[in-house]
């Protein structure tokens, strides 16, 4: 006789690090998951971090949280990967490439193994070439192989804007696209506030606009990663927040719009790459890519953005079997 009962939520996170810590953390809290299971290469740390998170449980919300190992990732929903060596200081995210992609050759072989309908949404930089080597090295449909791509890029680049205007950062809708690194594309041509572009809201509220201001408020969205790991040496609050929102998006079906990496195809010639445009994501993971309508600049520096990360890609020497 089958089981019919429902299976609880689970989610897995390989890598409890600071942005893996941080983000099982911000999902305790949150009350998504009824199960969280923690998958570390130090089998010690990820046993704290357990322990320190059901100390938590009684204010926040019922949840089987535990150390586990791969096997574990069996039925996750979505599988977080978290793990990999940090950014260096005035290292760039291009430049962790060669050693995140060994740690990856050995562990999303066995987390699909475990998992082979599940969700992988990849955190690791750099985020984009991690995201198209996930793809490879799973074999799952593309749709469900999700980077976080520029989500944070996109969370920052608000930010500064709404404090540069005077507004919440939530009414504020501007999207990074491209890279998350240094190729990164803002997107000026739709930038708006309440529905104005915003040279038409500077116009309309009788303020002066100042593209050299906003050129530097894209340069603080840009390097803001380096300067936060010059001060305190990496980056995870924000970040573990940005996956929190994907990962709701996921488990709720809500179908959002959120800038994330996934494979590329046809988008004004550019094929077979990773990086963040607008996206769709459900249950399913990646509905559809959405075709933003990029002035010509914007599509000059998104087509060079896409040759940095191919040429990366390229040296990886991935294989796959479709």
């Amino acid at each position: 006789m089958s089981d019919a009962r429902p299976h609880p939520t689970r989610v897995a996170i390989v890598g409890v690090g600071n942005v893996g810590a941080t983000f099982a953390y911000a999902l305790l809290l949150s009350g998504l998951a009824a199960e969280i299971v923690l998958i570390d290469a130090n089998r010690a740390k990820a046993e704290g971090e357990a322990m320190d998170l059901n100390h938590a449980v009684p204010f926040s919300h019922p949840t089987r949280v535990w150390a586990g190992d791969f096997p574990d990732c069996a039925g996750a929903v979505v599988t977080v990967l978290a793990a990999g060596t940090g950014q260096r200081p005035g290292e760039t995210r291009l430049d962790l490439v060669k050693r995140n992609a060994e740690i990856w050759k050995q562990i999303v072989p066995r987390i699909t193994r475990s998992n082979p309908d599940g969700i992988l949404l990849i955190a690791t930089n750099p985020v984009d070439v991690l995201t198209y080597a996930a793809w490879k090295l799973s074999g799952f449909p593309s749709q469900r192989v999700i980077g976080s791509g520029t989500i944070l890029d996109t969370a920052r680049f608000r930010y500064l804007l709404s404090e540069y205007f005077g507004v919440d950062a939530r009414s504020v809708h501007a999207f990074i696209i491209g890279e998350h690194g240094d190729s990164e594309v803002p997107v000026w041509s739709s930038a708006n506030i309440a529905g104005m572009r915003l040279r038409e809201f500077c116009q309309a509220q009788n303020i002066p606009y100042d593209q050299h201001a906003l050129d530097d408020i894209f340069l603080q969205t840009r390097d803001a990663a380096y300067r936060i790991i010059e001060r305190k040496g990496a980056t995870y609050y924000a970040v573990a927040a940005g996956l929190m929102r994907i990962a709701q998006a996921i488990l709720r079906n809500q179908n959002t719009v959120l800038s994330v990496s996934s494979l590329i195809r046809d988008f004004h010639g550019l094929n077979d790459v990773c990086f963040s445009l607008p996206t769709v994501v459900d249950r399913g993971g990646v509905e559809r890519v959405l075709r933003l309508d990029l002035d010509e600049s914007e599509m000059g520096r998104l087509r060079h953005s896409g040759e940095v990360l191919q040429k990366t890609i390229r040296a990886m020497e991935l294989e796959r079997d479709d």
